[in-house]
């Protein structure tokens, strides 16, 4: 069986929404879901790794098609699990954090937040290519020992982590940097320049 989605031109969750709909209808079969950006193929890729269905991916001119199949062997899952544990970062999508708290209002919930966000990153894929932090933001690369220890996991699975160097004497933490490289104005806004995805805290 082979079941063709076309979610071109809807907002999320909708392609998200339709795909697995028609997923749980069939036991053994393959859907293909067609999308027309960044987010709505992630978003499906998150679905069909949740699923531990096989997925594969064709570009055609300015839409994706993600052909998912349903109903292999456990063996082949197994492998695909390991596959999607090793995923590689996403070169279009760059984290851009000012702050060593998240929103506004209580200092404490902030930090309680922007801990989650920076141990939610470390824990999903596929990771940004870059998370860049500037202002008070590199106490979290330089004081703060529950992000800098997930931080440095992210360093490892190929993720930038970079500091801007003027905060850093600033605030006089240069000395105490711990995960991650020291950067400038330039080559931040190059990588912001070059991202398509920029995810801003």
């Amino acid at each position: 069986m082979r079941i063709q989605v076309d979610a071109r031109g809807l907002n999320c969750p909708l392609p998200v929404i339709k795909t697995k709909k028609e997923l749980d209808n069939i036991n053994d079969g393959i859907v293909v879901t067609i999308v027309d950006n960044e987010i709505a193929k992630e978003n499906i890729l998150k679905l069909v790794n949740s699923m531990k269905c096989e997925s594969k991916i064709n570009q055609k001119e300015n839409a994706y098609y993600i052909e998912i199949t349903k109903g292999q062997l456990e063996e082949i899952q197994s492998i695909q699990e390991d596959i999607i544990q090793k995923q590689e970062v996403d070169d279009n999508t760059v984290v851009f954090i000012s702050s060593n708290v998240m929103g506004k209002g209580s200092d404490e919930l902030g930090e309680i937040l922007i801990n989650g966000f920076i141990y939610t990153l470390s824990q999903t894929t596929p990771y940004p290519k870059s998370i860049i932090f500037v202002n008070s933001a590199v106490k979290l690369t330089t004081q703060n020992e529950n992000t800098i220890d997930n931080l440095i996991l992210l360093e490892k699975e190929g993720v930038e982590i970079l500091s801007c160097g003027t905060c850093l004497d600033y605030l006089n933490l240069k000395s105490l940097l711990k995960v991650g490289q020291i950067s400038n104005m330039y080559d931040i806004v190059e990588r912001l320049r070059k991202s398509s995805n920029t995810i801003s805290i």
